[in-house]
């Protein structure tokens, strides 16, 4: 009884610890959001967000009847208003012109300086997933802090090969967790009379495949509050960004940049077959990620939403003004705030579909749950569409895209192009897209 009362006590007290942290993480997240804000000259109050609670009296729109009409940016029109007439124009300035349009108003740009990052090998083991002998290394990738020794950057990453492989194998770079951080997780179940598909480590590896698991806050932390840390610290030496610096999305994207740095001197691993996976948060940085490093061969873009693959444009689900807000801004440069304060969605000079644009003509698989289960918050009309309005790029250079402008009823594959789209029937997970989108990689990893 003494021994019940005891553990009670201790995870009340941690509970109250983890309450204080969350509680001095908001706060500094707001100051440094307020600090931006003046930095802008931005002195009104931003918009409020709907909620994503459907019975809150500001709830999000989820019905289609009330979407507004807007009007998208046209990627193949320049920005003195003359059309892209070929591939040229589009590889020599129109690309360029979106990439600088997103850099200065949405993600941010890169410092012109970085530190470089020495990849070092932590531990090596032989393990099995599921069935498969597999080959895992764990690494980190150690940044140089001489420039600011009082901040200290270790990129984590897992990489696990096919033990029996012969030669480098493709591999898939999901932005995830080493160590699960939500608590227990339950037993794999027995798949033999299951309805849930095996892991998505196993199914790669079942293709001769490999797995790779980089970690986004040993990158950079996932709030406001850890802005002047991290890599963004690092490079600011523990300064407050400017309104065009890089967000934290841009920040796990340059991690990721770096891993690749590390896979091209890996000789289990095919270089030229990298491909990019992420849901929520992630399939946004996966997304960003992709967009900006030519080296990723395909992408798995799971469940991004606003400031990932959905139409900003459209008032459905989540909008830019909970982007925008001090919870979430921390994503994106400092400039994004005004369009929900000063600006609104429509003066922003670009869209999700020109990000998946930047992408082009590489093959990117578009994923959502089921709006039974997942909700309406990440609006899977709003991505479909995207990848719709994205689709003429794709055709000029010589690529196809979905192949349709209809919405497609749940679990209908759209797999014909190098816009692929699946709105699945699980919840908030890439996990029940995973087979189809293996059988739609094989059609360019077996080339």
């Amino acid at each position: 009884m003494l021994l019940c009362v005891i553990s009670g006590g201790v995870h009340a007290v941690q509970a109250q610890f983890a309450q204080a942290d969350r509680d001095s993480i908001n706060r500094y997240s707001y100051l440094d959001f307020q600090e931006m804000k003046k930095s802008l000259s931005i002195e009104i109050e931003n918009r409020p967000g709907p909620s994503g609670d459907p019975l809150a009296a500001n709830a999000a729109n989820t019905d289609e009847s009330n979407v507004r009409s807007y009007s998208l940016p046209n990627p193949l029109m320049f920005s003195d208003g003359k059309k892209v007439t070929n591939q040229k124009d589009w590889w020599a300035k129109r690309r360029s012109e979106i990439v600088n349009d997103f850099e200065s108003e949405v993600y941010g740009r890169l410092p012109e300086t970085l530190p470089k990052v020495n990849w070092v090998v932590k531990s090596v083991k032989d393990t099995i997933v599921g069935s498969f002998p597999v080959q895992e290394k764990t690494m980190l990738g150690i940044v140089d802090n001489s420039a600011f020794p009082e901040i200290k950057v270790e990129i984590e990453l897992v990489v696990g090969t096919p033990k029996e492989a012969t030669g480098p194998v493709p591999v898939v770079m999901e932005f995830g967790f080493i160590n699960w951080p939500f608590g227990k997780r339950a037993p794999e179940p027995n798949y033999f009379m299951s309805a849930y598909e095996p892991l998505w480590k196993q199914q790669l590896l079942s293709q001769g495949w490999g797995y790779a698991i980089l970690v986004p806050s040993s990158i950079q932390a996932d709030h406001g509050a850890g802005l002047k840390s991290g890599i963004i610290g690092l490079v600011n030496k523990g300064a407050a960004r400017a309104p065009e610096e890089w967000g934290v999305l841009r920040a796990w994207a340059w991690g990721a940049s770096r891993a690749l740095d590390y896979f091209e001197k890996d000789a289990d691993v095919d270089q030229k077959k990298i491909a990019i996976e992420g849901t929520s948060r992630y399939g946004k940085a996966a997304l960003v990620t992709m967009a900006f490093d030519a080296r990723i061969s395909l992408g798995f873009i799971g469940s991004s939403g606003e400031g990932g693959a959905s139409i900003m444009r459209r008032n459905f689900g989540e909008q830019v003004e909970n982007l925008a807000s001090s919870s979430e801004y921390h994503w994106f440069c400092g400039n994004f705030i005004k369009y929900a304060s000063s600006l609104t969605i429509d003066d922003l000079p670009v869209d999700a579909h020109e990000l998946i644009t930047l992408c082009a003509p590489r093959p990117v698989f578009i994923g959502a749950g089921s709006h039974f289960i997942e909700g309406q918050w990440v609006d899977a009309k709003g991505m479909f569409l995207a990848g719709v309005h994205a689709q003429p790029v794709y055709q000029l250079l010589g690529a196809k895209g979905l192949g349709t402008n209809d919405f497609p009823v749940l679990g209908f594959p759209l797999i014909n192009g190098e816009i692929a789209f699946r709105q699945h029937a699980g919840g908030h997970s890439t996990g029940p897209n995973w087979s189809t989108w293996i059988a739609w990689a094989h059609r360019y990893w077996d080339k």
